[in-house]
Order: C-alpha cells, then structure tokens, then sequence
C-alpha cells in the first residue's frame, strides 16, 4: 500500500514537471517570435540609417525614442557615431534577447539585437539596437549603438 502512495506521488511529480517544461517551452517560443518580429522591424529601420535617412529613422522610431530626442539630436548623433564609417559591408545577427525591464527605461517589451556589423571605413563594429512593442502594439526602434 505505501508503495502505491509513493509511486502516485512520484507520477504526480512527473506530471507536475512535465506541465513546468510545457509552460516553459510555450514562453521561450513566444520569446524567439518576439524576437523575430523585432529583428525584422531593426532590419527596415537599420536601412533607413544605412541610406542616410536619419530623419525618417526618427520618425519610424518608437514614441518612447521620439519623446527622448528632436530629430534634429538624432541626426547630430549619427553623424557624429556613424558618418566616419562608410558604407555598410555587411550586417549579421549575433544575439537577440527578449526582454521585459531595462535600466533606465519604463518596464514594457523589449528585444536587445547585437549585430557583427562591418562598414568601409570600420571593418568590425558591434551594432546594438533594442526595439521595443510600442503602444499600438507595434515593435519600433527605441535605441541604438554602435561600437
């Protein structure tokens, strides 16, 4: 008889990880489609800055970055960070990393994109732009940096 309550207890368990793993594996999917939907939203704002659109890169940026910058900033820092560099050789995803709490930013949905980047002038470079879920619901750019 105890041996019957031990094993029910052992297959609750089981079956208690088993749900734990589900859940788990559910919110990493959910995670990689955050990041995909992010990725694809740097990709069209990243060729708007590669073409010297820096003007529209502002006004395609998320309200939050819109809120924080004039245009005017925007356009000042990016030719001050990139005008050296020339023009994009190649771009390659390294790491993408969803997340919900970022220092110095309010809590909300936030995908942090590096990417190995070369340009003419700068062989290597490492590009880090964190989109974020708008208010609309929209992922959008809200920051970016380039070393």
């Amino acid at each position: 008889m105890k041996e019957d309550a031990i094993m029910k207890r052992i297959l609750w368990f089981l079956a208690a990880m088993g749900l734990a793993l589900l859940a788990v594996s559910a919110l990493r999917a959910d995670d990689k489609a955050n990041e995909k939907a992010a990725d694809s939203a740097a990709q069209k704002w990243l060729a708007l800055v590669d073409g010297g659109n820096y003007v529209e890169s502002w006004k395609q940026g998320a309200s939050l970055f819109r809120k924080a910058v004039t245009p005017e900033q925007w356009s000042a820092a990016l030719n001050a960070s990139r005008g050296s560099y020339g023009a994009l050789v190649s771009r390659r995803l390294k790491n993408a990393e969803y997340r919900t709490s970022l220092p110095g930013a309010p809590d909300g949905e936030y995908v942090v994109l590096q990417y190995d980047t070369s340009f003419q002038n700068k062989k290597a470079a490492v590009e880090t732009v964190t989109p974020m879920k708008d208010t609309d619901g929209v992922w959008r750019v809200s920051g970016y940096f380039v070393k």
